[in-house]
């Protein structure tokens, strides 16, 4: 997917993902403000409070009112779950369409 493909608030959302991924953020790391990650990015706080929103969605972070956002506990678990389960259905896809990919083969055979 090309970047122009990706929303702005999802470039955020998959940007804190993959720092958790490669553990420059761990459980408890206190994300900057919503300010400083709409500057970071070049983008409206709106976008940054949807992005917010998402990652808590995703079990990835939490939020206390006033004190701000912080990677939870089970981040780099959750991450490396739904990586797998990608990694699963890109598989069953792959053998899907290796099947068919045979069964055209064999009927142009005949």
């Amino acid at each position: 997917m090309s970047n122009e493909a990706v929303q702005p608030y999802q470039r955020i959302v998959q940007d804190v993902r993959d720092k958790i991924s490669s553990g420059r953020l761990t459980a408890g790391t206190k994300l900057p403000s919503t300010r400083e990650l709409a500057d970071e990015y070049g983008v409206a706080p709106g976008t940054v409070q949807r992005a917010l929103a998402e990652l808590r969605t995703a079990g990835l972070i939490y939020s206390h009112q006033g004190r701000g956002s912080f990677i939870t506990e089970t981040a780099s678990e959750s991450i490396e779950d739904s990586t797998a389960h990608a990694i699963r259905r890109l598989e069953e896809q792959v053998a899907d369409l290796s099947a068919r990919l045979k069964r055209i083969e064999k009927g142009r055979s005949d």
